[in-house]
């Protein structure tokens, strides 16, 4: 096989050029302060973990995780996602510091295949609230989110809320044939409605228990909905989850943000520690969520804790792609000297830097043959760079 070009990458790695750059940390930094707001606070976690603790653990599968071995022959993973790290930390931290609010930015790493196309690397920020299991836990996360999508500047959004817990006891209360649960949950997992109608029909059901399923396609809207969802109830599990639903979407009134907001009832996510509500937001005009996050109550059991968690992931990647949001760019200025003018430029360019500090002030000497017939090619190139002014330092006195 032959070895990579000089230019080439890893498959599914990127390069950022400044100004990509430059919008992703505007993206961070403005997310950030609305999680600030709200209480969150920031934590790092190591790019490479243990394979048998944070690797094990997470939903991610074995065969899209980056794998290597350290010195001492342990297998290491870069972070597949950052639940399960977070749950790891989590779980080693006392039971009287609980609820924690943590947020992060980090890069998350999963294998593709080479045809496929997509990034092994992905970028995101997100929150964990770990120790509450309440509606109001749910509630918060689910309407930061929104907050953050607002911050981010998308302007047309809307988030699907489904429930884990609502779609298994259903499942589990009006079908007796396990692997037809397993069936119709793939399904749904897939967005296959028309496979889930056709096993529905075929299946040896009661005609209330197949539309009691069947009613879990529709897509509920508003308070009239969410008052629906009680039509659903088959047994104690199924009311218990409607319950919770119904409480978390009371409060999304409070929060001021239930317009935004849509009950589907067949969303799953596809990570396997979901455990009560789950959610996704999408932009409009867009094919694919900018975040998802939901409860996952038995993720820090493999740490050795029972706290519970919620939380939710943005994916900055997409969000860069559709953010309409264009923030203050400083004017970028260029400080030109002769070679034996250095020092008179430096002390220009470290004055304009104090006078001026919503400039970007750079230095860049001349050739030794300049003469001014040069300078408009020479600021035309400037331009180009995206300099919108150039200074001249052409004594030794700086004028």
């Amino acid at each position: 096989m032959p070895g990579p070009k000089v230019f080439e990458k890893p498959l599914g790695m990127r390069d950022f050029l400044p100004e990509m750059a430059e919008r992703k940390r505007v993206l961070e930094q403005r997310i950030q302060r609305v999680l600030e707001q709200w209480g969150y606070r920031e934590i790092i976690t190591p790019t490479l973990e243990y394979y048998d603790t944070v690797g094990a653990a997470s939903a991610t599968m074995t065969d899209k995780m980056f794998k290597l071995l350290d010195r001492e022959g342990h297998t290491l993973v870069l972070r597949p996602d950052m639940t399960a790290p977070i749950a790891r930390i989590a779980a080693s931290l006392e039971e009287e510091l609980f609820p924690l609010r943590f947020f992060y930015h980090a890069s998350v790493y999963r294998a593709q295949e080479q045809e496929a196309g997509r990034n092994a690397e992905f970028f995101q920020t997100g929150v964990e609230l770990l120790g509450e299991a309440s509606p109001e836990a749910d509630a918060e996360v689910v309407a930061l989110a929104l907050r953050c999508l607002e911050e981010a500047g998308v302007r047309r959004f809307k988030l699907a809320l489904g429930h884990v817990g609502l779609l298994d006891s259903l499942l589990a209360e009006n079908v007796v044939d396990e692997q037809l649960r397993t069936e119709l949950k793939n399904d749904l997992l897939h967005r296959d409605h028309v496979t889930f109608r056709r096993r529905l029909e075929e299946a040896s059901l009661q005609e209330a228990e197949r539309q009691r399923l069947l009613a879990l396609l529709h897509v509920y809207h508003g308070e009239q909905g969410a008052r629906q969802l009680s039509d659903l109830v088959s047994g104690e599990r199924s009311a218990a989850a409607v319950a919770n639903l119904q409480a978390i979407w009371s409060l999304l009134d409070a929060y001021g943000v239930r317009d935004e907001v849509l009950l589907d009832l067949t969303l799953i996510g596809f990570l396997n520690y979901y455990t009560g509500v789950v959610f996704e937001g999408f932009a409009e005009g867009y094919g694919f969520h900018v975040l998802s996050g939901g409860r996952y109550d038995h993720l820090l059991q493999r740490f050795g804790s029972h706290q519970p968690a919620t939380g939710f992931a943005l994916k900055l990647d997409r969000l860069m792609e559709i953010s309409d949001y264009e923030g203050p760019q400083p004017e970028r200025v260029v400080v030109a000297y002769r070679p034996e003018n250095i020092r008179a430029a430096i002390a220009r360019t470290r004055q304009l830097r104090q006078d001026q500090p919503g400039w970007a002030v750079e230095l860049i000497a001349l050739p030794h043959d300049w003469w001014p017939e040069q300078k408009a090619a020479f600021e035309a190139r400037q331009r180009r760079r995206g300099v919108q002014r150039v200074l001249y330092v052409e004594e030794e006195d700086g004028a």
